[in-house]
């Protein structure tokens, strides 16, 4: 074609190279795939499937045809019938384009050890029993298995995580939303059909970078259809779930004691196609609710996408276009649906040919603590009011006999048997989003401090009483140490933080020792031991210039007590300053050595104080507590006072008036944008009452 140069080369076969070097800059190497076909003999790859329903005959059947494929069944003794039934024949599956194939399983077994074999292991079983799977399967998977879940329901990638503890950052997640085919086995153990594959299925990977790995493992095993659609994360999946919201919706609709009167009905009402207005209207609320949650959740998590995670009907609208036959409002969407004809409520027999609602069927028992359970807990975590839910769950929970829903939170003792976040401990959403791998926001292991519910805890800790707060003298920046009962104060701060149950991931303080012994006092008391301690100048004392090592009341006296107050409770009058060539003067002192010599003070007001502390509140501690760490802010009266004008918001005359006793801790209650929501001490109110009223007295003659 008359190409003789590399340039017309790469022209013609529209190669960019700018645009390719731009790329290779930016993008992270591919991940390693499975090995291609030519070499699946020399590179065995093995198919590990749970489960011995419908779902799970096929997968197993359908696998078997190209790779080594092991059944697994946990349930009584389902693997030893199923291989009595097979008795060493190939199994025979009718696909949906009417072939028949049959294919030999390796094994069948109900040995968790084979897991560690798998190169991926597929779940196919009830969502109850997801969890007993993982655990069992835990000692032995190798490194990088992949572990599909068919369907994941909600918070399958936390129960994960939870099951495998640290061995679960080793492996990859892949939550699917439903099963890829409607199947039956035809002869027990031994022959099934394909009745129908659909044509695409979502599902989302833990953690997302590994999508193309499980991709490739998952698609080779499902064949051309269906096509695997990636979602972005298992959180969208979870938030999609509608069996967390049709079952027990609908069932709540047509038998809860408004709408049944406990009497047999002459017939089974139907399902899906039998929702009327009251029905209607519970499951939007309910679906409008987890719309809320993930509104919450985009707010909260920039760049989180959780577009899959779209409300009942455009679920419909998703999954049955062109089938339904009225698409304007949910409930057309259900009646009109011709794949529920004929569905009817699950029903158990009665006198006289009548029937009674069994409560106790999987849309409630399994539906309920795997799918609703998620949301409501998440809900609770982000603030967001769940009154429809709280209602269904409610009533669901005496259905099934369970106690999860207690004064309308997730803290009933059957709370551990459901899918719930605080199922596993979590009740913040750092810790949240730390359990389902989702980045962008830092997070931490949750704790007493990481408050439950919306609201942030900061812990601030004024140091116990000093050697010179006992002779009444100016301290400023002068490193004095603790009195006697400035231990003692400590200790007793320790002791009630151990009693509170506060444990601390990181601690601030100044670099002087008064603050630095009250902190290192207060933490081996309270049984903190384990968490870095930072100590910066930014905390330290305000500077109180020329008075610093002055008698206060000798001061009030020379000076009265008018201009002793201003200097010490003025916003804006510093005291007067000592020179750099005073020996007192911080540059003078090797503590300061890094710090630069014009940014430390040779006296300062309350407002220099402020804008010397609070670039270490934006800088370090803040992002802290907003990350989900449990944080002790040990300083000084004023130090703290900065802070805490900036939490409330206080005006220059209000924070004049704070007084912040010794050694007493004092939490913040923060929302989720730092905002002050409340304030209180940890202590007896009448003794918090005296040490103010002490702190307010210091300064006057005597």
């Amino acid at each position: 074609t008359g190409i003789t140069t590399l340039d017309a080369f790469l022209k013609a076969s529209k190669i960019d190279k700018a645009v390719l070097a731009a790329l290779a800059a930016t993008t992270k190497p591919a991940p390693s795939l499975p090995p291609p076909a030519e070499t699946e003999e020399k590179t065995p790859f093995c198919a590990l499937v749970c489960g011995g329903g419908n779902a799970a005959q096929v997968a197993a059947a359908k696998f078997a045809t190209r790779f080594q494929t092991i059944a697994i069944s946990l349930y009584a003794d389902e693997a030893a019938k199923w291989k009595e039934a097979l008795a060493g024949n190939e199994y025979e599956l009718t696909l949906d384009t009417g072939k028949v194939v049959t294919s030999k399983l390796d094994d069948i077994t109900n040995d968790p050890s084979v897991a560690a074999k798998a190169d991926v292991i597929v779940l196919a079983v009830p969502s109850f029993a997801h969890g007993q799977y993982f655990e069992a399967f835990a000692p032995y998977m190798k490194k990088g298995c992949i572990v599909a879940v068919m369907p994941a329901r909600s918070g399958g990638d936390i129960l994960f995580a939870s099951k495998l503890g640290e061995k679960a950052k080793d492996m990859v997640f892949m939550g699917f939303e439903t099963l890829p085919w409607a199947c039956r086995f035809t002869d027990w153990g031994k022959k099934a059909t394909i009745l129908g594959t659909k044509g695409n299925i979502l599902a989302a990977v833990t953690p997302v970078d590994k999508f193309p790995v499980a991709f490739a493992a998952m698609q080779g095993l499902l064949g051309v259809f269906p096509a695997v659609q990636e979602s972005p994360n298992n959180l969208g999946i979870s938030l999609r779930n509608p069996g967390a919201v049709i079952h027990p919706g609908v069932m709540y609709g047509r038998w809860c004691p408004g709408k049944w009167d406990g009497n047999p009905v002459n017939e089974k009402p139907l399902f899906y196609q039998g929702v009327e207005e009251f029905s209607e209207g519970v499951l939007l609320g309910l679906t409008s609710e987890v719309q809320a949650i993930k509104k919450k959740m985009e707010e909260l998590v920039p760049g989180l996408d959780l577009k899959d995670a779209v409300d009942l009907k455009q679920w419909y609208l998703d999954c049955y276009a062109g089938q339904m036959t009225d698409t304007s409002s949910l409930r057309a969407c259900m009646n009109t649906n011709p794949g529920y004809r004929g569905l009817t409520h699950p029903c158990k027999d009665a006198e006289g040919g009548k029937f009674v609602p069994d409560l106790k069927y999987r849309y409630l028992a399994e539906d309920v603590p795997t799918g609703m359970c998620f949301n409501k807990g998440l809900g609770e975590i982000l603030g967001v009011p769940m009154p429809m839910t709280e209602k269904v769950l409610a009533w669901a929970q005496t259905c099934i006999s369970m106690k999860i829903l207690v004064d309308g939170k997730m803290n009933g003792p059957d709370v551990v048997k459901t899918r719930a976040p605080q199922a596993t401990g979590i009740s913040t959403l750092p810790a949240f989003l730390a359990a389902a791998g989702i980045s962008g926001c830092a997070a931490s292991v949750p704790s007493p401090l990481a408050v439950k519910g919306p609201n942030f805890k900061v812990v601030f800790l004024r140091h116990g009483e000093s050697v010179w707060n006992v002779a009444n003298i100016f301290t400023g920046w002068a490193d004095v140490d603790l009195s006697e009962v400035g231990m003692q104060e400590a200790v007793e701060a320790g002791k009630c933080l151990k009693e509170k149950g506060f444990k601390f991931d990181i601690v601030f303080t100044s670099v002087l020792r008064r603050s630095i012994k009250t902190a290192w006092t207060a933490l081996m008391h309270s049984e903190n031991f384990a968490m870095p301690i930072v100590n910066s100048w930014r905390l330290n004392e305000r500077h109180y210039g020329a008075l610093q090592g002055l008698n206060k009341a000798e001061t009030a006296a020379k000076h009265g007590e008018a201009q002793v107050k201003i200097w010490r409770r003025s916003y804006d009058i510093p005291p007067p300053p000592i020179e750099s060539s005073d020996e007192r003067h911080p540059c003078k002192d090797l503590l300061y050595r890094h710090v630069p010599r014009k940014a430390l003070p040779g006296a300062e007001s309350l407002k220099l104080t402020v804008e010397r502390v609070l670039p270490i509140w934006f800088d370090s501690i803040a992002p802290c507590i907003m990350s989900g760490k449990c944080v002790l802010v040990a300083a000084h009266g004023n130090s703290l006072r900065a802070i805490c004008k900036y939490i409330e918001n206080m005006s220059e005359s209000d924070v004049l008036d704070l007084n912040i006793p010794t050694g007493v801790p004092l939490v913040y209650e923060l929302n989720r944008d730092l905002s002050f929501v409340k304030k209180y001490y940890l202590m007896d109110p009448e003794a918090v009452a005296a040490k103010m009223a002490a702190v307010a007295n210091q300064g006057k003659a005597k």
